[in-house]
């Protein structure tokens, strides 16, 4: 009886296990009849766009407890500063003011950031509260001159005369600096010309030949860095002016700069070579290129940007000489474009001549030479990056931008594919 019960028990639980299972076959028969063909293939979803994660961006919060520690740290100082403690002073109360914001924006971060963080957002803020400072001290300085030497930007005659003749009280419609601006440019002119391929050579030679004495010659060069700008000028005139009989000349002075910029621009000039790597002149070698070919062909290209600003950065030393000019050539009021025959003046010589009269009309000259000469910098600055720029990757970038625009209008392929 029992062996009977039990039959018919598993017979009922095998009927239930196989009744769900001829129910779903029974269903995915009647879709198939039903669509009459093979079943569906499931679409694969398109690939998102890949975009690069900004890691050092901020976010809304960190704006808000920068800017909040900015307002908090100004209220306790002004209160504490100025009112508690009754100090006065700008200089003092902006050095107080940067430690209590330092104080206040570390509590504030470290709310919910770890320590690295904390101490990531502190270095950034004192770097560019450093940059700040630099380009507000750049920046003062360059808004001032121009504007006290704006007046003398107002007559031509500023910019096409010489003062022979001109008192230093005279009005600005009389005079100009027509003779500093010449004389500016022919002697450092032919301080480029003599300084510039001495420096680039004499790099050559140390980083490239490293031939007899080339460590004695870079020893020397590093030493006369840091020679002084009257000592290159009382050599040259004891040594020309004097000793060859050379007159005080605009060549004179001429000499005297290229003098102070030689070191700069080999010791610069060998910082740009050494950092360019040693497999592109093992690769040319290899080619069978000679050592001079190499050198001429592979490294000088390579190192064409650092070279140039050796040269800039040189002739922003010697454009600004006065000791050295004054010394070889003296200053003089009338134009001179002969630079072996007569003394010639500079800019930075006619700005140290005007402002010693403590005149109110020579102070407007010197601030107006002042401005001509810091626009002569600036554009040097921008003709050497224009130089320099990198015509490789700007030519890389276009050709990108046009490829995906073609790829997209054409083939409709997703930006990732066509990177790929």
């Amino acid at each position: 009886m029992s062996a009977t019960t039990t039959l018919e028990g598993a017979e009922i639980l095998d009927e239930r296990n196989a009744a769900p299972s001829e129910a779903h076959g029974s269903s995915e028969v009647d879709s198939v009849e039903t669509s009459g063909g093979p079943p569906d293939v499931p679409r694969v979803p398109p690939v998102a766009r890949r975009r690069p994660r900004r890691v050092r961006a901020l976010t809304l919060d960190d704006w808000l407890a920068l800017g909040g520690s900015v307002l908090a740290s100004f209220a306790l100082l002004y209160v504490g500063y100025l009112h508690l403690l009754d100090f006065s002073g700008f200089v003092g109360f902006v050095v107080c003011w940067y430690f209590v914001f330092i104080a206040v924006y570390a509590t504030v971060v470290s709310i919910a950031n770890p320590r690295h963080i904390v101490v990531e957002r502190l270095v950034a803020a004192t770097l560019y509260l450093v940059a700040a400072l630099v380009i507000f001290a750049l920046a003062s300085t360059v808004v001032y001159t121009f504007v006290e030497g704006w007046p003398a930007f107002h007559h031509l005659n500023f910019f096409t005369h010489d003062m022979a003749g001109v008192a230093t009280t005279a009005p600005l419609t009389q005079g100009g600096i027509l003779h500093a601006i010449v004389g500016t440019l022919i002697m450092v002119g032919i301080a480029v010309v003599v300084a510039v391929p001495l420096g680039i050579g004499t790099a050559v030679y140390m980083t490239e030949v490293r031939g007899p004495g080339s460590h004695l010659i870079r020893t020397v060069v590093e030493a006369m860095t840091a020679l002084s700008d009257i000592l290159a000028g009382l050599f040259v005139y004891a040594l020309l002016v004097v000793g060859f009989g050379l007159g005080k000349t605009g060549l004179a002075a001429a000499i005297a700069i290229a003098v102070t910029m030689l070191p700069l621009v080999a010791r610069a000039s060998e910082v740009a070579l050494r950092i360019v790597p040693g497999s592109l002149r093992q690769a040319s070698e290899a080619l069978g290129a000679t050592h001079w070919k190499t050198t001429w062909k592979v490294v000088l290209p390579s190192a064409r940007a650092g070279l140039v600003t050796a040269a800039i950065l040189a002739i922003a030393r010697g454009i600004g000489e006065t000791a050295v000019v004054l010394v070889t050539t003296g200053a003089t009021s009338f134009f001179n474009a002969n630079p072996v025959s007569e003394p010639m003046t500079s800019l930075p010589l006619f700005i140290y001549t005007a402002y010693q009269t403590h005149q109110p009309v020579a102070l407007t000259r010197a601030f107006g030479a002042a401005s001509v000469l810091l626009a002569m910098v600036l554009l040097l600055f921008v003709v050497a990056r224009w130089i320099v720029r990198d015509k490789t990757g700007r030519e890389r970038s276009r050709l990108l931008i046009v490829q995906r625009l073609f790829v997209r209008d054409v083939g409709g392929v997703d930006d990732t594919e066509a990177d790929q």
